[in-house]
């Protein structure tokens, strides 16, 4: 019986900028599986987010192929295929000049739903990212970052792809929302049998989100493996020394709060 295919095939994927030998990835292969979340980690400047962009297309590998599920991603409409791949990232990117239910039902609206189907879809997806409904009527700059964040993650979800790719998702709110926003994008995956690839400089977000985390390092992918090898078996020292932060700093919590034990 022949296996399935991964959601994502990344097949030794080379990216220069300049078209010379100044690569910002250097011969990446990783697969992702179905329904799988996937955590990048790496310093600033080690290929994640080039990683990510090539996956829809979004820039093209200098040399090197990229497979969605079992189509190859150079023959693919690049507009087409960005419309099957949710996108989150940081900066949110909502339109100021559009309400929040019409953000959340541009890529609908470019696939060209219906508009009783689209009025119907940007109502769940508020139910789902945990909005009121009337929060549709108002535009993005009357949002708090957290909104302005989850009306980001339904509009990647309104056209019910099956990938989404986030670029640092949560960093630019603080803590504990970030900590809420996280924890319930983790149930949207589940619940939606999602295949997530996110990118983030957070360690212990991705060790508390990812199924497997990727290590890149000067665009070289490092290490891959499941979250709980990687914390108890990185093979790489500086793997380690990375995945050792989150147990060194629950340890220093863990001190603070009991300091006599």
């Amino acid at each position: 019986m022949e296996s399935e295919a991964p959601a994502i095939g990344i097949c030794d994927a080379w990216k220069s900028y300049d078209g010379g030998a100044d690569f910002a990835l250097r011969g990446v292969t990783l697969d992702v599986s179905k329904r799988e979340f996937l955590a990048l980690i790496g310093t600033s400047g080690s290929g994640k987010t080039t990683l990510l962009k090539l996956i829809n297309r979004l820039i093209e590998p200098t040399r090197g192929a990229i497979r969605i599920g079992s189509e190859d991603a150079s023959q693919l409409d690049p507009v087409l295929l960005r419309r099957r791949v949710g996108y989150v990232f940081q900066g949110i990117g909502l339109f100021p000049h559009l309400t929040v239910a019409e953000n959340i039902a541009i890529t609908p609206n470019l696939l060209k739903w219906n508009k009783a189907a689209i009025a119907e879809r940007v109502g769940e997806m508020l139910d789902l990212v945990r909005l009121p409904r009337e929060l549709g009527a108002r535009y993005p700059a009357t949002l708090s970052g957290g909104q302005g964040q989850r009306v980001g993650v339904a509009r990647a979800l309104a056209a019910k792809p099956d990938i989404v790719l986030m670029d640092e998702p949560f960093g630019a709110v603080d803590p504990i929302t970030r900590e809420q926003l996280a924890r319930d994008y983790r149930a949207l995956h589940d619940t939606l049998g999602l295949t997530t690839v996110m990118v983030t400089h957070d360690v212990v977000e991705a060790v508390l989100l990812a199924d497997r985390i990727a290590v890149l390092e000067d665009g070289e992918l490092v290490e891959s493996g499941a979250t709980r090898d990687m914390l108890n078996h990185a093979k790489a020292a500086h793997v380690r020394e990375l995945m050792a932060m989150p147990r060194r700093q629950a340890e220093r919590v863990r001190a603070l709060a009991d300091p006599g034990s």
